[in-house]
């Protein structure tokens, strides 16, 4: 499955046509978990059934196509099983109780409501809103892809305008290129991250550049009247601008994640739960400003793609333990430097990062043992795993 996203080009009342589509899907979808709350016990196909009744009950939420009322059911379907999910799993914490939507941004078509152009440029909607057509601004090429292959549409507004967002399913891959290498990578705050070979990526802290110009535009904000246009402008202002920081995240996580996968054959990185890291008040903006668990996502998703492994290992003491002797070396978060009683000197991330690659290695190994096959050595040319031992023991030596 990929996406392919394009700007919508529009008037003024057809985007003002959308706004009404969206509010549609938020009500179907508040509809159904209210009707779901009300009937503890309901079955989940009994929900689908909801969307035809809504529609005979309200002659305005009929105007939105019957796939589109699906799809905003789904949504509350899904957060129904997610919820039963994480109960039978017993996960710690919050359960994620299915909760109704104030502020939706988005809905979603499957197959019928909407038509393309000959020409693929242009997007019409044909459902009871009549939202008109649509000119497609992006770079990409849809004639690569044929009709049946696109599952759905979905139409998100941002503050900088209205996208459509084509989900097409078909496998991505490309192809291998072997280079024997395996690093472990261990994220912070002070570099990005650092990986067993010794790089560096530098943490860009876009969040932080930009909270200068943040806070004057919010201060902006407050100073309108509510309810006033020239509020709608500010907030919109503000939104933009929070909108460019969190494009300048994800571009910057998907460059890195790339080039980290493209250059190694084997990555390790940590398994961070960083939903409670940022429970620190004093690290919690910088932390989050590092986007690492989009880093994870996308090396996830690359070493998919790329026919690469990455393996997530536990973070637990891969920064106290000897990377050399495996002795427990306490240091506090302002240490920097690992020194251990072997004699090995080595800096503080270094040390964790060739922790975590000896972990991955192992689980790795251990996985490929349970399964039957060596996922390391993918194409057969070289024993990562006593490659990266040797080199190891030379670096730490």
């Amino acid at each position: 499955m990929i996406v392919l996203e394009f700007k919508l080009k529009g008037k003024a009342h057809q985007y003002r046509i959308i706004d009404e589509m969206i509010r549609t899907a938020q009500f179907v979808r508040n509809k159904t978990l209210k009707y779901w709350t009300e009937n503890q016990g309901v079955k989940l196909v009994n929900l689908y059934k909801q969307c035809a009744i809504m529609a005979k009950e309200f002659e305005w939420a009929s105007k939105l196509n019957s796939m589109a009322r699906q799809a905003s059911a789904e949504r509350a379907i899904f957060a129904i099983q997610r919820f039963f999910a994480n109960c039978k799993a017993k996960k710690l914490g919050k359960k994620g109780y299915p909760q109704f939507k104030k502020h939706t941004r988005s809905v979603e078509y499957k197959t019928s409501g909407w038509s393309l152009s000959t020409d693929k440029r242009c997007l019409t909607f044909k459902d009871g809103f009549a939202a008109g057509k649509f000119k497609l601004i992006g770079s990409r090429d849809l004639h690569f892809y044929a009709p049946d292959e696109i599952e759905r549409i979905r139409i998100v507004r941002r503050a900088d305008g209205y996208y459509a967002q084509f989900c097409i399913n078909v496998e991505r891959k490309e192809e291998p290129v072997p280079t024997g290498k395996a690093i472990g990578i261990d994220v912070g705050l002070n570099h990005f991250y650092t990986d067993s070979d010794c790089e560096t990526v530098a943490n860009p802290r876009y969040l932080r550049k930009s909270e200068k110009a943040l806070k004057r535009l919010q201060k902006r904000v407050s100073r309108k009247k509510k309810g006033s246009g020239n509020r709608k402008k500010a907030i919109n202002k503000l939104g933009r601008k929070h909108l460019k920081v969190s494009r300048q995240r994800k571009d910057f996580a998907i460059k890195t994640a790339l080039c980290a996968v493209k250059s190694s054959d084997f990555v390790a990185c940590e398994e961070l739960l960083v939903r409670n890291m940022v429970k620190n008040h004093k690290l919690a903006k910088s932390i989050s400003d590092a986007t690492w668990d989009q880093f994870a996502q996308w090396l996830e998703y690359f070493g998919k793609i790329y026919g690469k492994t990455v393996v997530a290992v536990a973070p637990q003491y891969s920064s106290q333990d000897c990377s050399n002797c495996g002795n427990l070396v306490k240091k506090t978060l302002s240490t920097r430097t690992h020194i251990c009683g072997c004699g090995v000197i080595l800096d503080r991330d270094r040390n964790a990062s060739l922790n975590i690659l000896a972990k991955g290695l192992k689980q790795a190994r251990i996985n490929s043992n349970t399964a039957g096959h060596a996922e390391i050595n993918a194409w057969e040319q070289t024993d990562l795993y006593s490659l990266v031992v040797t080199s190891t023991s030379k670096s730490t030596g």
